[in-house]
C-alpha cells in the first residue's frame, strides 16, 4: 500500500509538536513538507521549534518558513498556553538549519504539490495563512490537491473570544479565503478537540514509554490547553487522528463560512448544520469523536514514536 502523500502546515506549540510525531512516525503517511506560519508564537519560534523538533524526531523532512502576519488583522499569539517559546517544558538540542529551505513556504508547497504524482493532503494545523496566500498567488495547485484537513473553528463556542476558535480568530480573512476555495475540506474544531483528552494516568505512562513519551510529559507539565489534572485537550492531533481513523469522529457535510464584520464575533466560523442559509456544503464537520477509541489510538500512535 502506498503512503498517502502529506504536508504539514503548524505553529508548534506543544500538541502541534505531539501531532507532528504522530504524522511522522504513521507507517501510512509519507510527509513531503512542514511549513511554519505565525501562529501559537511569532514566525522565528516557531520556526525554531519546528528544527528542533525535526531533530528530535531524526527526521529529514523540509521545513519551509511562510507567513510572519496574519493577511489584515494585527498578530495575536498563545504564549499564555504555551509558554513564552511555544514550547517551554522541555531541554531540545539546538538543531542546525539544514533542513530549512531558502524558499518561502507557499511557493515550496507549490512545487511540492504541483510534481507529485498523486494528489496531495494538506493538513494546517495553525492559521490559515499560508494555504490562503497558496491558493490566492497558485490556484492552479487546487487540481493536485486530495483534501485539506484543519484543525479549526467550532459550531458553537470559542477559546479566542466568545465564538471564535483560535486558528481561525487569528486569521479570519485567511479562513474565509480557504472555505470557498472549492478544495475538500474536514474539519476537526473545538467541538472534538474538547474531547480528545489525555488525563493524568496516560501522562505517567507516557513519562516512560519512550523518548517521545518523555517529551510530551514534560511538555504537558507546561502547556495549558486544559488543566493537567482534569485531562489535555490534544486539539492538533484530532485531524491527524481524522486523516489516519476517520471512523472516530461522527462528521456532517455542510455549508461552512467566517464572519469578517461582527464586532463581537469576528472569526467565527459559521457552520450551518441545519441548512439554513440554502448555500452548497462545502466542508466535512466533525461534531463528535470516540473519546475511549480516540485515547487509545493516540498511545498506540506515541509507541510508534521514537
Amino acid at each position: 500500500m502506498s503512503k498517502k502523500p502529506v504536508i504539514i502546515d503548524t505553529d508548534p506549540g506543544i500538541d502541534d509538536a505531539v501531532a507532528l510525531g504522530i504524522a511522522l512516525y504513521s507507517e501510512e503517511l509519507d510527509v513531503r513538507l512542514v511549513t511554519t506560519v505565525n501562529g501559537n508564537v511569532n514566525l522565528d519560534k516557531v520556526t525554531y521549534n519546528m528544527l528542533r523538533l525535526m531533530k528530535f524526531f531524526d527526521k529529514q523532512v523540509p521545513i519551509a518558513k511562510g507567513a510572519a502576519t496574519p493577511l489584515i488583522v494585527d498578530p495575536v499569539d498563545a504564549s499564555d498556553i504555551h509558554g513564552e517559546t511555544g514550547m517551554d517544558g522541555y531541554d531540545f538540542e539546538e538543531p542546525d538549519n539544514g533542513l530549512l529551505l531558502d524558499e518561502h513556504a507557499v511557493t515550496a508547497m507549490r512545487r511540492e504539490i504541483l510534481t507529485s504524482d498523486e494528489p496531495v493532503t494538506l493538513v494546517p494545523i495553525g492559521p490559515l495563512t499560508n494555504i490562503a496566500l497558496l491558493f490566492r498567488t497558485y490556484p492552479e495547485v487546487k487540481q493536485n490537491i486530495k483534501e485539506i484537513i484543519m484543525m479549526g473553528g467550532s459550531t458553537g463556542r470559542g477559546n479566542s473570544s466568545v465564538m471564535a476558535e483560535f486558528n481561525i480568530y487569528a486569521d479570519p480573512e485567511a479562513a474565509k479565503i480557504v472555505f470557498a476555495s472549492g478544495v475538500p475540506i474536514a474539519m476537526a474544531g473545538l467541538d472534538v478537540g474538547l474531547k480528545a483528552l489525555v488525563y493524568p494516568e496516560d501522562s505517567e505512562i507516557l513519562k516512560d514509554m519512550n523518548k517521545t513519551g518523555n517529551m510530551i510529559y514534560h511538555l504537558f507539565k507546561k502547556y495549558r490547553g486544559g488543566s493537567f489534572n482534569h485531562g489535555l485537550k490534544m486539539y492538533d492531533s484530532c485531524a491527524v487522528a481524522y486523516l489516519l481513523k476517520p471512523e472516530l469522529f461522527e462528521v456532517t457535510n455542510c455549508f461552512v463560512d467566517v464572519e469578517l464584520n461582527g464586532a463581537l464575533t469576528k472569526g467565527t466560523t459559521v457552520v450551518d448544520l441545519k441548512g439554513k442559509m440554502n448555500r452548497q456544503p462545502n466542508v466535512n464537520v466533525c461534531i463528535d469523536i470516540d473519546a475511549k477509541e480516540f485515547k487509545k489510538w493516540f498511545m498506540e500512535s506515541i509507541q510508534k514514536c521514537i
